[in-house]
Formats: structure tokens, C-alpha cells, sequence
């Protein structure tokens, strides 16, 4: 899974925002606030990834165990899935 193209990931602040550009902007109205576990995980997903690799690495970079980070990581892909932001 990896996000669509046309969105930029900026700092802002003391979180992260995800903005739209080009021809998405015409199409998506509106900001993505992240935190930082938000930001960490959109980073990954910029390249294909898979869960499994979320998972390493976000219990890797954070003192979390592993099965409170898949509910985290399978709540983030749901939001992106509602908001149409993975691609095929």
C-alpha cells in the first residue's frame, strides 16, 4: 500500500500537515493534520509498504508494543482509506 502522488507532508507548527498539489488540489479541498506518529507512518507509506513493515518499524522508533501499534496503524490506513488517499 503506499500513498497517492499529489500531497506534500510539511512541518507546521509543533505537528505536520498534508497538503495537496497540482491537480489534486483541484480536487481535494482541505488539510491533513498529523502528529508525529501520523507523519512517521505517511512517510513510510510514500514508498509501497505492507503492514508487517509498519509494524517493525514503528515499534522499532517508538516505546509501544506490538499489538497497540497494529490497532494505531490499522486506524491510520482507515483514515486514509476514507479519505481516498492510498493508492491502487
Amino acid at each position: 500500500m503506499k500513498i497517492k502522488s499529489g500531497f506534500l507532508l510539511r512541518p507546521m507548527a509543533d505537528a505536520f500537515v498534508v497538503v495537496p498539489i497540482g491537480d489534486t488540489a483541484v480536487d481535494f479541498n482541505g488539510i491533513i493534520s498529523l502528529n508525529d506518529t501520523g507523519a512517521f507512518l505517511w512517510k513510510l507509506m510514500e514508498d509501497d509498504t505492507d503492514k508487517k513493515t509498519l509494524l517493525k518499524k514503528i515499534t522499532d522508533e517508538y516505546d509501544i508494543d506490538a499489538d497497540t501499534a497494529m490497532t494505531h496503524i490499522d486506524k491510520f490506513i482507515q483514515k486514509l482509506k476514507d479519505a481516498d488517499l492510498l493508492g491502487k
